[in-house]
């Protein structure tokens, strides 16, 4: 019997490899027929974290089946990564992926996994500028301002970042070298301590994402200095961007949806249609806007592309700056 069972299931297996268009894509479209795992390689409450509950939740409504959200930090995500890269290629495993990822390509010496290589990219989300904000009892009230003061104590001012190679650590990094100042980096373990010790005056300065420092911005608890991407925010529209007192400065924290290589192209089309139905969506783009961040719609190519762009121009910046993983 039990031959027979497996027999059965090889014919079923061939017939559905010989099923004809028409019937593919009806498979496919039953897609997803049970709940479908989002890992988020960080802890919960930060910017991934918040990005991947709200494309879930779209997500959850618009196919009729649980995203379940599955927080898997460790070793700046790739504890998170590597259980996806390792997980079936059947679409039922999705990450929540973004610019750390495309650090740790670099800063990691040896990683058991190849991200550009072993990831598909499905579909880009978000992305979150990150604000230049100071603590208030430094006597600057803008950019260049804060390059003059540094120049005048070198070594004397201090930059927190949640950890070295983490999006904020890079960001400083790449200031520092755009702007020839001496500041020292303290890294934390979470962006929670780092900017409590910047609210604190414990340290001077963050270059940290928007979800993570403008209501400290609003509120008056901290001045925010300079927006690190190209174009000025529409919530803080009379913010500067760093580009403006330094030319072609450009950096944030953006975040996508990937699957493990192989995932099939039908399901990933899938995917990319439904989160970019999503970024569309009048709530779901409020409360990504709420946060200061940048909806990223596209195509699965223009998330690779992104992908593969970041991931070079941080490894100069990795390089440069002599960063090592803690």
């Amino acid at each position: 019997m039990k031959l027979l069972d497996r027999r059965q299931i090889l014919r079923w297996a061939a017939g559905a490899a010989t099923l004809p268009p028409v019937a593919r894509v009806a498979w496919a479209q039953a897609y997803p027929s049970r709940p479908v795992r989002l890992i988020v390689p960080f802890g919960s409450a930060g910017a991934t974290d918040i990005t991947a509950r709200i494309i879930g939740q779209w997500l959850s409504e618009r196919l009729g089946q649980q995203f379940v959200i599955e927080n898997r930090p460790g070793a700046g995500s790739n504890v998170g990564t590597e259980a996806v890269v390792r997980s079936p290629a059947d679409g039922y495993t999705l990450g929540l992926f973004g610019a750390p990822n495309a650090i740790n390509t670099t800063l990691y010496e040896k990683l058991n996994f190849n991200f550009v290589r072993d990831i598909a990219p499905v579909a880009g989300v978000i992305r979150f500028p990150n604000l230049m904000v100071v603590n208030l009892s430094l006597p600057v009230r803008t950019g260049p301002e804060f390059i003059a003061y540094a120049k005048a104590n070198p070594g004397k001012i201090n930059f927190a970042s949640p950890g070295a190679g983490s999006t904020p650590h890079v960001n400083g990094e790449l200031f520092k070298a755009m702007t020839g100042i001496n500041i020292v980096h303290v890294p934390y373990r979470s962006v929670a301590a780092a900017v409590t010790d910047l609210l604190s005056g414990q340290v001077h300065v963050i270059f940290g994402t928007s979800a993570s420092t403008i209501e400290y911005v609003r509120s008056g608890q901290a001045r925010a200095l300079a927006v690190t991407t190209a174009t000025r925010l529409d919530v803080l529209p009379d913010l500067p961007t760093i580009a403006e007192f330094v030319p072609g400065y450009e950096a944030s924290a953006w975040y996508g949806v990937g699957a493990p290589t192989g995932t099939a192209a039908d399901i990933v089309q899938r995917l990319n249609r439904e989160v970019n139905a999503g970024l569309a969506d009048s709530k779901v783009k409020a409360r990504f806007a709420d946060l200061g961040g940048i909806a990223m719609p596209g195509s699965p190519g223009d998330f690779g592309k992104l992908i593969t762009e970041e991931t070079e121009k941080w490894a100069k910046v990795v390089k440069l700056s002599g960063a090592k993983a803690d």
